[in-house]
């Protein structure tokens, strides 16, 4: 079966685009994240237009698009978070005034990561350590951080992602040297 034609696929996006955009709104995306789901949603099904049933529901099928995209989202996130904490990104922010009863909980080799995080942080270039910052000091999403750096999100996130990949780096090496391993 072959699938709708362009001219119908432009009819189908007018006539599902709000209705998309509140359904991807209800999900809970975040405002600023809304428009960007629905058209990578409407992207996905113009490249899959020909696996389209047109005797069903274009509105479901893209509602559908969407939802998986959401989803997909969150799992990402979700392994966000767990390499964050992997490279003791959420003590990085807190290296620089840990105090000694914190310290002495951490034990020698949590002590030993926190100097060597200290270590590393203070050898980053200064936008780096800004970053750094923004992100997980100051919980600043990737679109405010792009704003206040005149960056786009993008070239925040993998900034971020090159400076915690840089900061491991360092600090397994540090470690290592100290006779640590991590």
């Amino acid at each position: 079966m072959t699938g709708p034609t362009t001219e119908t696929f432009i009819e189908y996006v007018r006539e599902n685009h709000a209705g998309l955009r509140g359904f991807v709104r209800s999900l809970g995306v975040a405002p600023m994240w809304v428009d960007d789901i629905a058209q990578e949603a409407f992207v996905i099904a113009y490249e899959r237009l020909d696996e389209f049933d047109v005797d069903r529901d274009f509105g479901a099928w893209v509602r559908g698009i969407a939802r998986n995209l959401v989803i997909n989202e969150r799992r990402k996130d979700a392994r966000r978070k767990r390499i964050i904490a992997d490279n003791l990104t959420d003590v990085l922010v807190r290296s620089s005034s840990v105090p000694e009863t914190e310290a002495e909980e951490l034990g020698d080799r949590g002590t030993a990561k926190v100097a060597a995080l200290r270590q590393c942080m203070m050898e980053l270039p200064e936008k780096s350590r800004a970053l750094i910052k923004a992100r997980y000091e100051e919980d600043e999403s990737a679109p405010d951080i792009a704003d206040r750096f005149e960056m786009k999100a993008p070239a925040v996130r993998k900034a971020l992602e090159r400076v915690r990949e840089a900061l491991r780096k360092c600090m397994d090496e540090k470690l290592r040297l100290a006779g640590m391993q991590t």
